[in-house]
């Protein structure tokens, strides 16, 4: 190794005037250097300061290597960080600092603590932003070990009130799971702001207890949105959406984070509609909504049936400018899949630049749910040519594919497939989709056998789906071994009551239909849920519900309807009533 250049100006012996100019022209080269270095913005570029930084011997110089490998980082070459840190024969902490920092970047924990290691042997202290570091590289880890040695580090090195590294230690030991730990730390801390504090809530939302995450948020002295957004979004995760909406709408101010996670409160909940109002609200209010929300809001649209609102948002996407990437991009496929609009969904799918796994699972469940049954089937093997590789949900959709056509043979190998040639281990939904494909096709004891065999305890989705299969093939047998499950799983639910007594009723077994209504009388099981559904006009979503008159037109719409059933009298139609016995 080559020792670093002397540039003293000062020294009193008299220099020749030929190693004059030679100075003169490394001191030049290195001042480009350093210029070059702020304004790289290529590779080549990078390369070519480094050249002539071991050219000038600069490459010895800690503050040259320390801002060149923070330009290595920013490149995604940590290869050229590693060169240059090996060639340096007495790196300085802010060096060291880089290098630890670089590697906790490219997520390899293991490197930078091994650089730590290094620093130590050199006998070069750590500085603040040395612990920092190597606290996010014990996160990444998530070993407790590493962490207690560094946190021991900590306090032997005399940082043990830094309100940096000590906010860190109390991420760490949350991530995990040590809470107790996390709170002593945050206890013996001399002193905290909002995000130490934050950090704390955090820890306790992430763990499960919005207990004492609440306590913390009530004494904190000062809250900002930041804390606010993580209890709300606590509370959304537990499905506990009245706390969630009562914090919110306390909120002194809020960001595009807080409505954003209210808004996917709303909808991970089924509460469509209320999503829909949020994101009017949002919008009303001057906030920006970034891809999340508008992904989020095309679910509901999209969960909701709401073509027309649909439109809009995509309307609304293209207006602000929005990239359509895959998140959108693949929201806007289902949405438009799912409100009826299948040409809208392929026209968006194929006119996606990139495609990731979203987009096909959508592209593939939208014409599996519209009966293209061949279509989805031949979308999954393209799929398979392109080099995405499948997941559980895919499967899903090409087992409903399979269900829809009635294709038995198939469903069996694709679930064959899965298992065998991409180690996906079969869900509940996977063996659900099988018991409906056996049920519907009538081989009720082969599902019945696979229902005894599987690795799940069966749900009522399950039993549900062999009983359906048994109404459909009049199999009273194995519907009786299909209710007397669900009335374990599901007492309180009348519909399977209702569907075996219509089953007997069918046969004109009108004594056991007589029995189990007598069971569910005496049971006192009731039909508690009307069946509902929604309709969109003029942007307004209306749910109607049986012998629901909430509607201010209620009694016009009862009008026209029994206006519409004498014309169908006329025209000889006579509706089928024996699923409403």
């Amino acid at each position: 190794m080559r020792a670093g250049p002397n540039f003293n100006l000062f020294s009193t012996r008299k220099p020749h005037l030929s190693h004059l100019g030679q100075s003169r022209v490394a001191a030049s080269q290195i001042h480009n250097a350093a210029g070059q270095l702020k304004r790289c913005s290529s590779l080549k570029e990078l390369e070519s300061v480094y050249a002539t930084m071991v050219k000038t011997s600069s490459n010895q110089d800690c503050f040259f290597v320390n801002q060149f490998i923070t330009a290595c980082i920013s490149f995604n070459r940590v290869d050229y960080s590693i060169l240059a840190y090996s060639q340096m024969e007495n790196p300085n902490v802010f060096v060291y600092n880089a290098m630890i920092r670089g590697f906790v970047e490219f997520d390899k924990p293991i490197q930078a603590l091994q650089i730590y290691v290094s620093m130590l042997r050199a006998e070069v202290l750590p500085s603040s932003y040395t612990f920092s570091s190597l606290v996010k590289a014990c996160n990444l880890l998530s070993e407790s070990r590493f962490g207690e040695a560094v946190h021991g580090h900590i306090w032997r090195t005399g940082f043990p009130a830094h309100l940096f590294i000590q906010t860190s230690l109390v991420d760490f030991y949350s991530n995990i799971g040590r809470m107790e730990d996390s709170k002593t730390v945050f206890d013996e801390m001399p002193e905290r702001d909002a995000f130490a504090w934050t950090t704390l809530i955090s820890g306790f939302v992430r763990n499960g207890d919005l207990s004492s995450a609440r306590r913390l948020f009530d004494v904190m002295p000062e809250r900002n949105i930041a804390t606010w957004n993580t209890l709300i979004h606590g509370y959304a995760r537990l499905r506990n959406v009245e706390l969630a909406e009562e914090l919110f709408y306390q909120m002194p101010e809020k960001d595009v984070i807080s409505w954003t996670t209210m808004i996917r409160c709303y909808t991970e909940n089924g509460k469509f509609k209320e999503s829909l109002q949020a994101f009017n609200e949002m919008t009303k209010m001057g906030i920006t909504a970034d891809a999340v929300t508008m992904a989020t809001v095309i679910s509901a649209c999209a969960h909701l049936g709401a073509l027309d609102l649909g439109k809009e948002i995509h309307y609304y996407v293209i207006s602000n400018a929005f990239k359509l990437d895959v998140y959108i991009g693949s929201a806007l496929i289902d949405m438009y899949a799912k409100c009826g609009s299948l040409d809208r969904s392929l026209l968006l799918f194929y006119k996606l630049q990139q495609k990731n796994l979203f987009c096909w699972n959508a592209v593939i469940d939208g014409l599996a749910v519209h009966g293209y049954a061949e279509a989805a089937l031949a979308m999954f093997v393209k799929m398979e040519w392109e080099k995405i590789k499948p997941n559980g949900v895919t499967f899903i959709s090409v087992l409903r594919a399979c269900t829809h056509a009635g294709l038995v043979e198939e469903g069996r190998r694709k679930f064959e497939s899965m298992i065998c040639d991409y180690s996906i281990p079969p869900e509940i939904e996977h063996y659900g989709c099988m018991v409906d494909l056996l049920a519907k096709a009538g081989l009720l004891e082969e599902a019945l056998e696979l229902i005894k065999n599987m690795s799940y305890e069966p749900n009522a989705v399950i039993w549900g789906a062999l009983l359906g299969g048994c109404k459909l093939h009049r199999n009273l047998m194995i519907a009786q071994i299909a209710v007397d499950n669900l009335r374990v799983l599901e007492p309180g639910n009348s519909g399977y009551y209702s569907l075996l007594v219509n089953m007997y009723a069918e046969v004109n077994r009108w004594g056991e239909a007589a029995k189990v209504r007598a069971a569910m009388k005496n049971l006192r099981i009731e039909k508690t849920c009307p069946g509902a559904s929604w309709i969109e006009m003029e942007r307004k979503i209306y749910r109607f519900a049986a012998s629901d008159k909430s509607h201010q037109s209620s009694d016009e719409i009862c009008s026209i309807l029994y206006e519409l059933d004498g014309q169908l009298k006329l025209a000889s139609y006579a509706p089928d009533f024996s699923s409403m016995l």
